[in-house]
C-alpha cells in the first residue's frame, strides 16, 4: 500500500513540473489544490476506512455548499450600502449610526456607511442619483416626491418603504394668559410658525389653511425656531409657536419649567380636513397623567407626520427583506438605544404608509403576520387542551388528584401561587419601557 501511495505522489508531482508556465500563478495554484484534493481522496477511498470527525466535516461542508447555493439562487453578491440620514444634532443620524451594526450582521450586506446630509429632500434626491441605498424621510416629503409635485415637480422619484417609524408630532402650545384654546383662536395673534422652509412651517401653514386662516389672519409671523419661540414666549413677545417633533420635545418642556402654557388641540372639523386633504397626517393624542410626555392634566388631540425608512425600488428583494426583518428584530430587543425609535409599535412598521412598501420587504411583513396568526391558533389550541385537562382532574376523586409542588417536594397553596402577567408586573413593565425625554433626540427641528 505504501508503494502504491508513493508511486501515485509522484506521479502527481511529475505531471505539476510538466504545467509549470502554462498559466498564470493563480491557475497553477488552483490545479495543485485540486490535484492534492484528489489524491487525497484517493488515498481515503482506497484505504477503506471512514471516522465520525471526517463524516462531520463532509456535512459541515455539505451546509456550507447548500448555504452558498441559497445566497447565489437568492441574488447575488452581498451589497455595500449608504444610509442617508440628517443633520448631526436630530434623531436621523444617531438612528443611521445605530443601525449601522445591525444591517451589517447580514450575509446579503457587505458593509454600511452612515452619512450626515441635509434629510429628507436631500436623502431622495440622492436615491434618484444612486448615491444612497437607504434612507430616513418625512412622510410629506416623500409623499410629493412619488408623485413628483412641489419641489419635485415633473421628477417623481422612484423610491419604496422598508419601514414606517416614529411620527413628528404637531404641536401648537400657546401661554396661559394669551387666551388661546384653538387653533381659530390663533386669528389676530402673535405666532411663531418655524423656520422658513422648514417642517414646522409647512405643518404650521397646512393647519392654518385646515382652519380657513393664513399668515395674513396673524397679528405677527415669527419664523424662530424652537429655542427662540421658548425665549420670545417667555419674554412675553409670543402668544404660542408650532412644534412638529417627537414627544416630548425639550424645549416645550423647559418652557413649562417658568411660564403657564396651554396645548392647543388640532382636532375635529380643523383635523378632518388636514386628513382629507393631506394623507400622510395621521391622529395622534398626546396622553394625560404621563411624567415622560408633559404630565398633562388632560389629553391633547392633534396629528402627526411619520417618519419612514426608504430605499430604491431597484433594491434586491433578498436585501430588502432582510433589512426589514433585522430592523423589527432589533425594535423588539433590549438593545434599543436611540429614545426616538422607542415612540412607536413594531407591529405598525407596515402599517398606514403612503409610499409603497418594497416588496421584498412586504414579503417579510407577510410572514410575520402568519407567524402571528399560527401563534395565535395554537394559543388558542393549548388553551382549549389545558380546559379538557381542567374538566378531567375536576371529575377525579379528591384522592386522585394531582397536587402542586415546591421546587423542594412540599405542596404549594393555591392561592399563593403566582404569575408573571399579574396587573403589577404588567405595570411595573409598561413603565420600565416608557422613554424618558433626556433620550428622546427627536425634539429637534424637524429634518425635512
Amino acid at each position: 500500500m505504501m508503494l502504491r501511495t508513493g508511486m501515485l505522489v509522484a506521479a502527481l508531482g511529475l505531471s505539476g513540473a510538466l504545467l509549470v508556465g502554462c498559466g498564470d500563478d493563480s491557475d497553477d495554484q488552483a490545479k495543485s489544490e485540486s490535484q492534492e484534493s484528489s489524491s487525497s481522496q484517493q488515498e481515503t477511498q482506497s484505504s477503506g476506512s471512514s471516522t465520525q470527525d471526517t463524516a462531520s466535516s463532509d456535512t459541515a461542508g455539505s451546509a456550507d455548499n447548500a448555504d452558498s447555493q441559497d445566497t447565489a439562487a437568492a441574488g447575488g453578491e452581498p451589497v455595500n450600502l449608504i444610509f442617508g440620514t440628517g443633520g448631526t444634532g436630530g434623531s436621523y443620524y444617531p438612528i443611521g449610526g445605530a443601525l449601522k451594526s445591525v444591517f451589517e450582521k447580514s450575509d446579503l450586506v457587505d458593509g454600511v456607511q452612515v452619512v450626515s446630509t441635509g434629510a429628507s429632500v436631500q436623502n431622495i434626491n440622492n436615491i434618484n442619483d444612486g448615491l444612497n441605498q437607504v434612507a430616513i424621510v418625512m412622510s410629506d416629503v416623500a409623499y410629493d416626491a412619488v408623485k413628483g409635485q412641489n419641489q419635485f415637480e415633473g421628477q417623481p422619484a422612484d423610491i419604496e418603504t422598508i419601514a414606517g417609524l416614529y411620527p413628528n408630532v404637531v404641536q401648537i402650545v400657546a401661554t396661559a394668559d394669551s387666551d388661546v384654546h384653538s387653533i381659530a383662536d390663533l386669528k389676530g395673534k402673535r405666532v411663531g410658525v418655524g423656520k422658513v422652509g422648514s417642517g414646522v412651517e409647512q405643518s404650521a401653514a397646512k393647519v392654518l389653511e385646515s382652519a380657513g386662516l393664513s399668515y395674513d389672519d396673524l397679528a405677527q409671523v415669527s419664523h424662530t425656531g424652537y429655542a427662540d419661540s421658548v425665549t420670545e414666549m417667555s419674554n412675553g413677545n409670543l402668544d404660542a409657536a408650532f412644534f412638529t417633533s417627537g414627544v416630548p420635545n425639550s424645549s416645550i418642556t423647559g418652557l413649562m419649567q417658568s411660564t403657564d402654557v396651554t396645548f392647543v388641540p388640532v382636532s375635529g372639523d380643523v383635523a378632518s380636513t388636514l386628513l382629507e386633504k393631506y394623507p400622510y397626517y395621521e391622529n395622534y393624542e398626546i396622553p394625560a397623567g404621563a411624567p415622560e410626555r408633559y404630565n398633562l392634566g388632560d389629553a391633547v388631540d392633534t396629528v402627526a407626520i411619520r417618519n419612514i425608512m426608504i430605499v430604491p425600488s431597484s433594491m434586491r428583494d433578498d436585501v430588502a427583506e432582510d433589512l426589514a426583518k433585522r430592523f423589527h428584530d432589533y425594535l423588539e430587543s433590549d438593545s434599543v438605544s436611540v429614545g426616538a425609535l422607542k415612540q412607536f409599535d413594531p407591529s405598525t412598521m407596515d402599517k398606514n404608509l403612503v409610499v409603497p412598501v418594497h416588496p421584498g420587504a412586504e414579503a417579510f411583513y407577510e410572514t410575520l403576520s402568519s407567524s402571528e396568526g399560527a401563534a395565535t391558533d395554537g394559543d388558542a389550541a393549548s388553551a382549549g387542551d389545558d380546559s379538557d385537562l381542567s374538566e378531567e382532574t375536576a371529575s377525579m376523586p379528591a384522592n386522585e388528584k394531582a397536587s402542586t409542588t415546591t421546587s423542594d417536594g412540599a405542596e404549594a397553596e393555591p392561592s399563593k401561587q403566582t404569575s408573571a402577567e399579574t396587573p403589577e408586573d404588567n405595570i411595573d413593565a409598561a413603565e420600565g419601557s416608557e422613554t424618558s425625554g433626556d433620550d428622546n433626540a427627536q425634539d429637534k427641528e424637524p429634518q425635512s
